[in-house]
C-alpha cells in the first residue's frame, strides 16, 4: 500500500512539476499520449535510441551493418585477444544514450537509472543471456569511489539484474589496485600498458570456477578494463565469463 502511495505520489509530482529529457532540454510527460515509458528523454530523444540488434560482433557487442557472410573481423576490438567468451552492449554511446551515461557518471543523476534500466527492459535477450549469473561490476578505485560517491558499474549491474530476475545477483568480486588517470583519451595498446595489474579479487572473494560470471561497465571503447578484469576471473580459475555494457563507443 505504502508502495503505490508513494508511486501515485511521484506521478502527481511529475504532472504538475514535469522532468525536463536529459539530452535536448525538453519537456518529459509522465503520462498521456505523449508518454514512453521513460522519464527523462523526450519522445523525440527515444526515437533517437540507437539498440544493437543482431548481427553483432560477439567480441565487443557493435553491430554489423548489411549482410554478414562466415567470419567478420570488428574494426571496434580488433587485436584484443579477449579473456572472456563473448560480449554485449544495449545501446550505441550517442546522442540519449550518451547523455544518460554522462548524467549518472560525472552530474550525480541516480534519477537516469530508472531510464538505463528501461533500455536493458526493451532489449529481452539481453535479459535472457544474463539470468541467473552472478554480474561483477568493473570496480573504482577507492578515491574515485569516495569522490563520486557511488561506482556506476555497480548501480547499472543492480538494475541489470532486477530487469532479468531469475535468481541474477551481483557481486563485487574486483578491486582497484591502482589510481590511473581517465582511459578516455588514450589508444588500446597505451590503455592496456595503463591497466595492467591494476585489478585484482577483492579481499575475501569466493569464486565458483564452473559458475557464469558476467563483468559489467556502462561503456565499452576499446575492451582493455574490461579484458583485464576478464584476466583477474581467469587467473582464479573462472571457466565462464562474459561481458555487458550498456552502450558502445
Amino acid at each position: 500500500m505504502k508502495a503505490e502511495f508513494a508511486q501515485l505520489a511521484d506521478s502527481l509530482v511529475e504532472l504538475v512539476f514535469p522532468h525536463s529529457c536529459v539530452n535536448c532540454g525538453g519537456l518529459v510527460e509522465a503520462t498521456g499520449p505523449a508518454a514512453t515509458g521513460f522519464r527523462h528523454l523526450c519522445p523525440r530523444c527515444v526515437a533517437q535510441i540507437e539498440f544493437v540488434h543482431p548481427p553483432h560482433c560477439l567480441t565487443c557487442g557493435h553491430p554489423f551493418y548489411g549482410v554478414v557472410e562466415g567470419d567478420r573481423m570488428c574494426p571496434h576490438c580488433e587485436g584484443l585477444a579477449p579473456a572472456f567468451r563473448e560480449g554485449r552492449t544495449a545501446v550505441l554511446f550517442k546522442g540519449p544514450a550518451r547523455a544518460l551515461v554522462l548524467e549518472l557518471k560525472y552530474h550525480r543523476g541516480l534519477h537516469v537509472l530508472d531510464d538505463m534500466a528501461e533500455i536493458f527492459r526493451r532489449i529481452p535477450r539481453l535479459g535472457a543471456a544474463v539470468r541467473g549469473a552472478t554480474l561483477v561490476p568493473v570496480p573504482l578505485h577507492p578515491r574515485k569511489a569516495r569522490a563520486r560517491g557511488y561506482n556506476q558499474a555497480e548501480l547499472l549491474a543492480e538494475a541489470i539484474a532486477q530487469v532479468a530476475g531469475g535468481g541474477t545477483k551481483v557481486a563485487l568480486l574486483l578491486g582497484r589496485r591502482t589510481d590511473t588517470e581517465s582511459q578516455t583519451a588514450f589508444d588500446r595498446r597505451t590503455r592496456m600498458a595503463n591497466l595492467k595489474n591494476a585489478f585484482a579479487l577483492a579481499k575475501g572473494a569466493t569464486l565458483n570456477p564452473a559458475h557464469h560470471y558476467i563483468l559489467v561497465d556502462d561503456v565499452f571503447t576499446t575492451g582493455s578494463t574490461l579484458n583485464n578484469c576478464a584476466c583477474v576471473l581467469q587467473r582464479a580459475g573462472v571457466l565462464t565469463i562474459d561481458v555487458i555494457t550498456f552502450c558502445h563507443g
